[in-house]
């Protein structure tokens, strides 16, 4: 699904970096699921949380098998945005999947010419994707107060630290304390961010273009993945 900062276009790349030396019924965790475009592409037992209610609303009704329309109207969406909470799960659908960028209701997915049909684009992927998240433990909370099965793979796609566009503020140092008492505990914990402390090691990296707003524009960044 679109999602503001992505991992679709590298989840290939980072994923076999990852589950590498995954176990048999070893749980892969994801406590930033955004868009769900790297957990779609693991299988097995696999645990997903965010903070935004209505994200997790909707995936926890794909997960049972649900599946949007192809006809969505902006004025839906107006709508919606100004009740977000008549419905919950299709207000998740509509601020990601049908928004600018797929940031939180950034804006009606168009281009400038009026060409695109992003609302037929948007379920034509829901088609291909949303079958893959079958079975996935969908939670609403923070990352600091998911309980997570002993001896896991935890894979982190947190607010990158100097950049724009997230709703809340994060305080990046108190993460990276919360990956080293992860990895303490015996998980497995990988990050992906563009620079990390010293004691994290880079075990790929990548330029990536990305485009956030319609204000910016596209911009170039090293994505990297980190671990202790």
């Amino acid at each position: 699904m679109k999602y503001m900062g992505s991992k679709n276009r590298i989840a290939k790349e980072i994923l076999p970096i990852i589950l590498k030396d995954r176990k048999l019924g070893q749980w892969y965790v994801e406590p930033f699921v955004g868009g769900a475009n790297a957990i779609d592409k693991v299988s097995g037992n696999r645990i997903a949380s965010d903070t935004n209610k209505y994200l997790i609303e909707m995936f926890k009704e794909v997960s049972f098998g649900w599946t949007p329309k192809d006809n969505y109207t902006e004025e839906q969406y107006r709508y919606i945005k100004n009740h977000k909470d008549e419905n919950t799960m299709l207000t998740g659908y509509f601020a990601f999947a049908l928004s600018y960028g797929g940031k939180f209701f950034g804006g009606w997915c168009r281009d400038k010419d009026n060409k695109r049909n992003y609302v037929v684009e948007a379920y034509k992927n829901s088609l291909k994707q949303f079958p893959k998240l079958l079975g996935v433990s969908f939670i609403c909370c923070g990352y600091d107060k998911l309980l997570i099965p002993n001896n896991s793979i935890i894979y982190c796609d947190p607010p990158y630290q100097n950049t724009t566009g997230y709703r809340n503020k994060f305080n990046h140092n108190e993460f990276w304390q919360w990956c080293r008492e992860k990895s303490n505990e015996g998980h497995s914990v990988f990050i992906s961010e563009y620079n990390a402390p010293d004691d994290f090691k880079c075990v790929w990296s990548k330029e990536i273009s990305s485009s956030l707003t319609k204000q910016t524009g596209s911009k170039k960044g090293i994505e990297k993945l980190f671990t202790l």
